[in-house]
């Protein structure tokens, strides 16, 4: 199974080498690697450009925000199955892919999530928050459950089938699509047990107020749409984040 991995950059030179790096460590050979860069201004451009012997497909244009950006990235993607590394984030190990390419194998499922750590921007090993996901079950969805986006694997063909992302939303396309996935269309799904991901700490949704507020009226509008619950969906999503804070993997 090829597998499709695509990072979505824009001014981002301090970190996408470490980002880069990750991928190229993997174990799994198969991997496609997909950079679709924003038109950085920063110098990102230049630092890619020393690492293009290991990537696949390398676009630098302008676009619309983050989402349009994996959005390209995946109308170019070849691979059997998808997945987004953010341009601050690292894979836990290098065998995070050939494990979860084995238990698709295994299950013949369609999509596949697993847990994250949030770490310090300048310490990757210094753990912020530990996010556990647990297992799946479609009644989670109306108590503002969800999977934690960069540790969700999905086959390519239900993008192809049920839509890529929705591009009005600047923040929450993520959520979304998840819903959409796993409430409306009701894919299979599989919880792979173990840390899958590094995240840096300070990402675009929690960095402002105005952000965390936009956040949270594009939650209630995708909850509403996706009819899989209601403010108080959005209330418990909300709370149910506080135990990360005390969680230590």
């Amino acid at each position: 199974m090829k597998v499709s991995v695509i990072t979505a950059v824009y001014n981002n030179k301090s970190t996408i080498a470490d980002t880069i790096q990750s991928v190229k460590n993997q174990s799994y050979e198969d991997i496609e690697y997909i950079i679709i860069d924003g038109a950085s201004t920063d110098g990102t451009i230049d630092v890619i450009k020393q690492y293009l012997a290991d990537v696949s497909i390398f676009i630098s244009e302008p676009d619309r925000g983050i989402y349009d950006g994996l959005n390209k990235g995946i109308s170019n993607a070849t691979g059997d199955i998808i997945c987004f590394l953010h341009s601050d984030d690292l894979y836990q190990d290098n065998f995070v892919i050939e494990k979860v390419v084995n238990l698709f194998k295994k299950t013949g499922c369609d999509s596949l999530y697993g847990d994250l750590t949030y770490v310090s921007k300048d310490n990757t090993d210094s753990i912020v928050r530990f996010w556990r996901s647990g297992y799946f079950h479609f009644k989670k969805l109306k108590y503002g459950w969800m999977p934690p986006h960069p540790t969700f694997f999905v086959k390519a063909k239900i993008y192809k089938k049920y839509g890529t992302f929705d591009t009005s939303l600047r923040i929450s396309a993520d959520y979304d699509s998840m819903l959409r996935f796993l409430g409306k269309e009701k894919i299979s799904i599989t919880y792979l047990p173990q840390v899958l991901i590094k995240m840096r700490v300070g990402g675009e949704s929690n960095n402002s107020i105005k952000n965390l507020i936009r956040k949270t009226k594009e939650d209630y509008h995708v909850i509403r749409k996706n009819k899989t619950g209601n403010v108080g969906t959005l209330v418990i999503k909300n709370i149910s984040k506080i135990p990360q804070f005390f969680r230590k993997k």
